[in-house]
């Protein structure tokens, strides 16, 4: 941990699962209101649930899941939790993102397309969440040793070589 911002990672915890808990919520929950999208329904119904799904996705979730990352990331850092087990978290937190780029897909093309799209199953998406969700709660909780596993020299060592990309000159 750093010295003087020690203190401070109850607090960034503390935010963290609170975001978390919203993100992870979110991404159940908007599919469940979306499944109500009947092409058959009166124009206001219609207008309330792509008003109700937009702004709980832009307002709520998205937020959530933004400073959810943030917090996350700071907190990588402040208990310095460079450990296989959390490398293999950030791959279920990609997935969790790629979910919610889906469920925004389908908030937009329901918005944008009245009678015309059909969302998918109720339970896809909310599935779709809860994969990634499950593995982490088990990451974060378990903590598992991976030292057994043995990693290539050239994942597991400093390379002491520049990325291969260009980097932009001064």
């Amino acid at each position: 941990m750093m010295g003087p911002l020690a203190p401070l990672v109850p607090h960034f915890l503390a935010f963290h699962v609170l975001t978390l808990a919203l993100w992870c919520a979110g991404l159940i929950a908007l599919p469940l209101m979306l499944s109500h999208h009947d092409p058959s329904i009166s124009q206001s119904d219609y207008a309330r649930i792509r008003r109700y799904t937009h702004f709980a996705y832009t307002l709520g979730v998205t937020p959530a899941a933004v400073l959810a990352v943030a917090s996350g990331t700071v907190l990588v850092f402040l208990r310095d939790a460079f450990t296989p087990w959390m490398f293999l978290k950030l791959v279920f937190v990609g997935a969790l993102v790629l979910t919610h780029g889906w469920v925004g897909h389908t908030v937009t093309s329901m918005e944008e397309t009245q009678g015309l799209h059909q969302p998918p199953h109720p339970a896809l998406q909310p599935v779709a969440a809860f994969i990634p969700i499950l593995a982490i709660l088990f990451l974060v909780l378990d903590k598992p040793d991976f030292s057994e596993l043995r990693f290539p020299h050239w994942l597991s060592q400093p390379q002491g070589g520049q990325l291969p990309f260009l980097a932009p000159s001064r």
